[in-house]
């Protein structure tokens, strides 16, 4: 057990709920490797103006933000990066001369997977929060097509972005996509535990993917998802989402830090803790 004194320095996940947030895990790990004095503890947070105010008055180094506090917190910064600006919300928070500063770095977790790949034309189910990042990454690999495909509000999630490369769509057109599209990204819940029969494809749907595409599900329990199955049977390439929560937790603690980050010690960890056999 870490021996936490009087100078250990305070890192944190703010979310409600909370208890089921792997960050302290891969956070905890990563921080034991690097031989820091720093401990990385949850905090349930219904009510997010005070509980920045008390980070403050503690002396907290910098924290991580989980649902459903990704937009709300915005006001309560003094400034946030360009990144933060372009997906609309923040996941990580650090102290600067004048206050809490917020980034996302999502999008940094999003393409560490896809850096060796070069997808042109790709398809993202869901538009939510999620799929902010995804857009924002796909924005940034330089996809020439980005097709949203979702159920409402389609048209303002539209107008957030100025991005000539970019359509939305209603799920009742998905089929005439997915033979188009080398990319496949799944920011739904749709196929998460507990239910882990439920995928955001169907059957048939599914033997419209290209076998030289790339499946990619944000969800990482179960591992893999009905969806990425649905895909590799197609001969498509399957990446969970637990690259992406592994890289994007990484570049956050690289902030907070300000050293290199143990990224395999992380993954290594969220595995051991999911029962997942280590991947190379």
């Amino acid at each position: 057990m870490k021996q936490i004194t009087g100078k250990t320095k305070l890192l944190g996940v703010i979310g409600d709920p909370i208890e089921h947030s792997l960050s302290p895990i891969m956070h905890n790990a990563a921080i034991e490797k690097m031989g820091l004095d720093f401990i990385y503890v949850p905090f349930r947070v219904r009510d997010l103006k005070p509980a920045i105010a008390g980070f403050a008055a503690i002396d907290l180094q910098g924290f991580s933000i989980t649902i459903p506090h990704k937009q709300a917190i915005i006001p309560l910064l003094s400034e946030i990066t360009d990144a933060a600006k372009a997906i609309g919300a923040v996941n990580t928070v650090w102290k600067g001369e004048s206050g809490w500063i917020g980034t996302n770095t999502d999008i940094t977790g999003f393409l560490a997977p896809l850096r060796s790949h070069a997808p042109s034309v790709a398809v993202v189910l869901g538009n939510g929060g999620a799929a902010r990042a995804v857009v924002a990454g796909c924005a940034e690999l330089g996809c020439s097509e980005i097709h949203v495909v979702g159920r409402s509000k389609l048209q303002e999630f539209q107008a957030a972005w100025n991005l000539s490369a970019l359509k939305t769509h209603t799920w009742d057109q998905l089929s005439d996509l997915l033979p188009h599209a080398d990319l496949i990204v799944n920011t739904t819940p749709i196929g998460m535990s507990p239910n882990f029969d439920d995928s955001p494809i169907t059957d048939h749907q599914a033997e419209r993917i290209q076998e030289n595409a790339i499946a990619y599900d944000l969800i990482y329990v179960p591992n893999p998802t009905r969806f990425l199955k649905q895909a590799q049977q197609q001969g498509a390439t399957a990446i969970d989402g637990l690259e992406m929560l592994v890289q994007q937790g990484a570049a956050a603690l690289k902030i907070w830090t300000q050293q290199e980050v143990p990224v395999e010690v992380m993954r290594q960890a969220l595995q051991n803790h999911l029962g997942l056999a280590h991947s190379s």
